[in-house]
């Protein structure tokens, strides 16, 4: 069991490195716009196929305030939700939860990077702590299960 208060954004994005390559059957994340999880770097787009290759059920799933950006800002990202559809989801947030200003990435039920505000690095990353995690894992089934808009790859029509 670890914990480790982040300062960084350097520090930021090799904890995030560190859960993606720890990860086994489930990836949670909740963000404003994944700018920061940079999901289209060479490293994480290939730590990413690994993981959803595994074909666990409902192994990925991304929350955004800002969905729009998911479709414009990372191709290869995309491609990955289209491809695995069936085990991989994002959706755009409700209207009303856009004043949260909390972001996560929880990993298996175990791991986490919980950043306190969405415009700071300021963070802690919990490795091996089910507990405290659980009480994250609820919170973003909670806001899972507001709704909102299913970012598709897809274009529906005729």
């Amino acid at each position: 069991m670890a914990r480790e208060l982040i300062t960084s954004w350097h520090d930021y994005q090799s904890a995030i490195d560190r859960l993606l390559a720890i990860a086994t059957e489930k990836l949670c994340i909740y963000d404003d716009d994944l700018h920061l999880i940079k999901p289209d770097a060479p490293a994480r787009q290939a730590q990413l196929q690994h993981f959803l290759h595994a074909g666990h059920r409902e192994s990925l799933k991304i929350a955004l305030r800002h969905g729009d950006t998911l479709l414009r800002d990372t191709p290869g990202l995309v491609k990955q939700l289209s491809i695995y559809a069936h085990i991989a989801a994002a959706r755009q947030t409700p209207e009303h939860l856009a004043h949260l200003r909390d972001c996560m990435i929880l990993v298996d039920d175990r791991h986490g990077l919980i950043r306190f505000d969405r415009d700071q690095a300021r963070s802690k990353l919990l490795v091996d702590e089910p507990d405290e995690i659980g009480t994250y894992a609820r919170r973003f089934s909670e806001i899972w299960n507001e709704g909102g808009d299913q970012i598709s790859a897809t274009t529906l029509g005729l």
